[in-house]
């Protein structure tokens, strides 16, 4: 009898043993279920800023990075500074276009490190020169889609982040007009439903032409526009616009808003 106990009460303390490992085991794996991911302390999110450098003032070819291009819209007038936080003004931002009074729409090549500034391409200043915009209660937004131009080629390409969306054979400035090189912005999109020289569209860009024709009488912007004289695209035919087929102002106009880079190469 005395025997029969002992063994009983060593099967007792055995299995209560094995209990409690399974319930610390349960336990265990139970926390390690409801354990949150938390990051690592004092790692920041990176800064929307950062990704906002787009290029460098001096990279005409101005790649984007993959956050795209960075577009500041414009609400009133403002000054263009020759640095960030400086006093002296080298430029001016139009809240408008003068042409057509379309809204401005800002391109920010880069950012100051502060996350204050921002460097834009100075317009309608008939050279590629860039100033230093204040961004503080400014509604930004970023495309990928831009514009790329390169006249000893004849040709534009419309480009969405690093893919070709297509290409377009292009007239650019005659060697008495000769296209200006640099970085504009969309800055107009304009109707012409009865077509002529600007052919039934024109995207008017956010500069201008300082070496007009002699006796030229049609207004010194830039623009992605149609023609009347199809054989003149391909060519170094025009007072400096760049001039397009109906066909690609078609497939231009689904793709090009306000605001949209355009970068012109030599």
């Amino acid at each position: 009898m005395t025997v029969a106990l002992a063994v009983l009460l060593l099967l007792l303390e055995t299995a209560s043993v094995a209990l409690v490992v399974r319930h610390a085991d349960a336990a265990g794996r139970s926390r390690d279920r409801r354990a949150p991911h938390v990051a690592a302390p004092g790692r920041a999110r990176p800064s929307v800023w950062a990704a906002a450098r787009i290029t460098s003032a001096g990279d005409l070819a101005a790649e984007q990075q993959p956050s795209g291009h960075l577009l500041a819209e414009i609400e009133r007038s403002m000054p263009l500074l020759s640095r960030p936080g400086g006093e002296r003004q080298i430029g001016t931002m139009p809240a408008a276009s003068p042409y057509y009074g379309e809204p401005t729409v800002a391109w920010v090549l880069a950012v100051s490190e502060d996350g204050r500034f921002g460097r834009v391409p100075i317009p309608y200043a008939g050279r590629d020169v860039t100033g230093w915009l204040r961004l503080r209660g400014l509604q930004t937004s970023t495309t990928s889609v831009s514009v790329r131009a390169d006249l000893s080629r004849h040709r534009l390409w419309v480009v969405r982040g690093e893919r070709v969306v297509f290409s377009a054979r292009a007239a650019t400035g005659a060697p008495a007009s000769p296209t200006p090189t640099g970085r504009y912005v969309i800055s107009d999109r304009v109707a012409f439903p009865g077509g002529g020289v600007l052919g039934t569209y024109a995207f008017g860009l956010s500069g201008i032409q300082p070496n007009l024709p002699p006796g030229w009488s049609g207004g010194n912007q830039l623009a992605i526009h149609g023609t009347n004289d199809p054989s003149s695209i391909g060519r170094s035919a025009s007072a400096g616009c760049l001039r397009v087929a109906e066909r690609v102002l078609d497939r231009l106009k689904r793709v090009l808003g306000v605001g949209t880079p355009v970068v012109v190469q030599a």
